[in-house]
């Protein structure tokens, strides 16, 4: 099966929900003209990492988030892993991602497992419990967000269920972007599966992000790479390679997870 993606590589208006609604609103209606099959947007675009005002811009259980994505999901008949939003729960802030399909039903809700004490998200936000499988098209993926990929375990945790590609969003800075390149191409050929991996652009007070939003194949090549500035990034993947890959070098039948612990 063949899907064409488009990763919406974005600046994020730091702390103003309404500006990043209508700017994702403009970049959606501008992918959608390709006829991508899935949209994928980067993490935390309503807010950015302006975590200290969470109280008054999160999004109260993501409502106007799902919202908003049902509706462009609909309208431009795509399917969006919907990045990820500053979320408010009676549990606290959780930093969600939301996946919505093309008929505008929410699909899956992913929220971040790993907090990156980095940018103070452990003072800020609650982490999340449960995996990021979803099912789309009628294969299964899953939704991963930034600092999850420095963990291969939680990775692998969703490939041996058998997904087939990982969607990675974040906000990565340039100052780690070999790290960002070599964990996402690492993460592709140990699990032989596709990763599209989208980044944001641009900068805040105290990051420049790198951009570099990645589509890298079951072998582990890039096979689309955006610049550090704004742009879609569109590539098409051909599911079926991953079961091709992963007959002939049968690593998921070869583990022995009895002796990993």
């Amino acid at each position: 099966m063949k899907l064409k993606i488009a990763c919406l590589q974005m600046d994020i208006a730091f702390g103003d929900p309404q500006q990043n609604f209508d700017t994702v609103k403009k970049r959606i209606i501008e992918a959608s003209q390709s006829n991508p099959d899935i949209l994928v947007l980067p993490e935390l675009w309503t807010t950015g990492y302006d975590l200290t005002r969470l109280d008054e811009i999160a999004d109260e259980n993501a409502l106007n988030s799902l919202d908003f994505l049902q509706e462009q999901a609909s309208l431009n008949n795509v399917h969006i892993v919907g990045g990820s939003v500053a979320n408010k729960t009676e549990n606290g802030f959780l930093n969600t991602m939301p996946i919505v399909n093309k008929s505008g039903e929410t699909v899956h809700l992913y929220s971040k497992l790993h907090l990156f004490k980095l940018m103070d998200e452990h003072l800020y936000l609650t982490a999340g419990e449960k995996k990021g499988l979803f099912s789309l098209e009628n294969r299964l993926f899953a939704g991963l967000i930034c600092y999850d990929i420095r963990f291969p375990e939680w990775v692998r945790a969703h490939t041996t269920e058998g997904a087939e590609a990982v969607f990675v969003v974040a906000e990565w800075p340039l100052t780690r972007l070999f790290h960002w390149r070599s964990l996402l191409i690492a993460r592709a050929i140990e699990n032989q599966c596709y990763i599209i991996a989208c980044n944001r652009a641009g900068s805040d007070s105290n990051n420049h992000f790198a951009g570099h939003s990645m589509i890298i194949d079951p072998w582990g090549e890039v096979i689309a790479e955006a610049s550090e500035a704004e742009e879609i990034l569109q590539e098409e993947i051909d599911l079926d390679m991953v079961k091709d890959v992963r007959q002939m070098i049968p690593i998921f039948s070869d583990r022995r997870p009895e002796f990993y612990n």
